[in-house]
C-alpha cells in the first residue's frame, strides 16, 4: 500500500469518527431555580382556588343530580349564571340512574 493510499484510509476514517461525536446531543441546561424558588413555584400551582358560594351550591345540585362530563360543565356553567341574576333554583333530589 502506498503512502497516499494510507492517508487516504486514515482522512476517511477520521472524518467518520468524528462524524459520530459531534452527532451526540448536548448536556441539558443546568436549572437555575434553588429549592426554595421551585417549592413556592409548586405551592402556588398547587394552592386550590378558592370557590364562590355559587360555584359550590351549584356542584352540590350537579352531584345531587349525578352529573359528569360535559352535562355536568354545562349545569354548573348555567346554574352560576341563574346565581349571579339572583334566582338560585333549589336543589333537586338525587335520582338514580343506573
Amino acid at each position: 500500500m502506498t503512502f497516499t493510499s494510507r492517508l487516504a484510509v486514515v482522512a476517511l476514517a477520521s472524518l467518520l469518527v468524528t462524524g459520530t461525536a459531534f452527532a451526540q446531543t448536548a448536556a441539558p441546561a443546568a436549572k437555575t431555580e434553588t429549592k426554595t424558588d421551585a417549592a413556592a413555584t409548586t405551592a402556588d400551582k398547587k394552592a386550590p382556588k378558592e370557590r364562590s358560594a355559587e360555584s359550590l351550591e351549584c356542584s352540590k345540585q350537579a352531584d345531587a343530580k349525578g352529573l359528569k362530563g360535559k352535562e355536568r360543565r354545562k349545569f354548573r356553567r348555567e346554574c352560576k349564571k341563574e346565581a349571579k341574576a339572583g334566582s338560585v333554583a333549589p336543589a333537586a333530589p338525587a335520582s338514580d340512574k343506573k
